[in-house]
């Protein structure tokens, strides 16, 4: 028969049956080839049909390694044949049958000693003891597949990942120190409570890289260096508006603070509002005239908004002060606005209270009329920049005659300017030919 490996049996040589089990018949369903298949050409072209079916099957890792450990066994003198035997796509039960009836095949033709058996999944594991029940079996070779897509790939980007610096400092360090302080807390504050405060960092520390705090962090300190470097007006201003900030914010805290037992939190908000409004305002004034002194200073032309920036900050302060104060004193927390008697002269007038509608109205018509000004004095900054000098300036300027071209043609002799001659004759004679 074509294929078959035609041994001598001698008295002192062993025949060994190299066997490759496919319990599903994924050779036959991809070559169309009937099972067994028997020799070393036979399975050796059985692997160039299976490779080029389908290059992604283990079967092929398989039948090289049948081919292997043949030849193996080959260079020790032993009488090897090799064989694939598949079973049956219809059900286990055929299948496991028909690989029953093949090695009845092989065990009555080649009467081999001892047996190999090359599998490469648990499927295929499960025809082993059809085998043992009929020869001895010295061998089961397992092939796994190293270089398998999904483990390949997962292998690859975990390396990938841990070379990278910046993500081992991201995911590892969190989750090192999460493992290192969750049991210290547990064992400290009890369980709940550690898990409370690492949920808690985690979730702060999530919010930093969601909002890119650590950008803003490091834009500013860079800005800070900058404008130290560079001797800006605005790093002081800078500073003392910090200050002024945290002075509105105690201040604000004081207010509350001072406040009686007050249900709700209106109240509180507004009057933390109507007490550091003032300085808050102060602050943000501050900032934006060490600003403007910067590009005043400058070469370049202020832009507009830094000139409508005071004005619109002034204004907004004098809304939010005026709504405060209008809850305030609704409330009664702060007395009505009396305006005092004044004497002037012979002329007198007596002290008058504003109402809460009346100070608000006020508030608010001045906080529009200041913004209006604002956006006055910044688009006549806007409209007022530097003229441009109208055409021909530079003659007037320079004095230059005008182009030689643009002259008279009696004005380009070497003399200059023809004068009329003395006694009266015509100009055209000055060269001394007579008609």
């Amino acid at each position: 028969m074509s294929g078959f490996i035609v041994t001598q049996h001698g008295t002192d040589i062993v025949t060994t049956l190299v066997v490759c089990l496919d319990r599903t018949d994924d050779v036959g369903r991809k070559t169309g080839l009937r099972s067994p298949v028997v020799g070393w050409e036979a399975v050796r072209a059985l692997v160039t049909d299976v490779g080029l079916a389908d290059p992604e099957d283990s079967g092929v890792n398989s039948l090289l390694e049948t081919l292997r450990v043949a030849q193996d066994l080959r260079d020790e003198n032993e009488d090897v044949v090799v064989a694939v035997v598949s079973g049956d796509r219809e059900s286990m039960v055929s299948a496991d049958r028909a690989v029953a009836h093949q090695l009845d095949e092989l065990v009555a033709e080649y009467d081999p000693d001892s047996a190999v058996v090359v599998i490469d999944s648990a499927e295929d594991e499960r025809l082993v003891p059809i085998v043992e029940s009929r020869m001895q079996v010295d061998s089961v070779d397992r092939v796994v597949v190293r270089q398998a897509r999904d483990i390949e790939s997962t292998y690859y980007l975990l390396k990938q990942f841990l070379a990278d610096e910046e993500l081992r400092q991201t995911v590892l360090v969190p989750i090192g120190l999460t493992l290192l302080v969750f049991p210290m807390l547990a064992t400290l504050a009890g369980p709940a409570e550690g898990a409370a405060a690492i949920t808690t960092v985690i979730g702060v520390f999530l919010l930093y890289k969601g909002f890119n705090i650590d950008e803003l962090v490091t834009g500013l300190a860079h800005q800070a260096r900058e404008s130290l470097y560079s001797g800006q007006v605005s790093v002081v201003t800078y500073v003392v508006a910090a200050g002024l900030t945290f002075v509105g914010l105690f201040a604000g805290a004081l207010g509350v603070s001072s406040l009686e037992h007050t249900a709700g939190v209106v109240v509180p908000a507004m009057q933390f509002a109507f007490d550091s409004v003032p300085w808050l305002v102060m602050a943000a004034l501050t900032a934006s005239a060490g600003r403007l002194l910067d590009e005043a200073i400058s070469d370049e032309p202020i832009r507009s908004s830094y000139l409508s920036l005071p004005f619109i900050v002034v204004a907004v302060g004098l809304a939010v002060r005026g709504f405060s104060a209008y809850v305030l004193e609704q409330q009664g927390v702060i007395d009505p606005f009396v305006v005092p008697a004044a004497e002037f002269g012979a002329l007198s007038n007596e002290s008058f209270v504003v109402t809460a509608g009346e100070r608000l109205a006020l508030f608010v018509v001045t906080a529009i009329v200041i913004s209006l000004i604002g956006a006055r004095v910044a688009s006549s900054v806007s409209e007022n920049g530097p003229d441009e000098e109208p055409d021909g300036s530079a003659e007037s300027d320079t004095g230059t005659e005008p182009d030689a071209a643009l002259r008279p043609q009696s004005e380009l002799t070497d003399g200059g300017p023809t004068e009329p001659p003395a006694d009266g004759s015509d100009s055209s004679r000055a060269d001394g030919h007579n008609e």
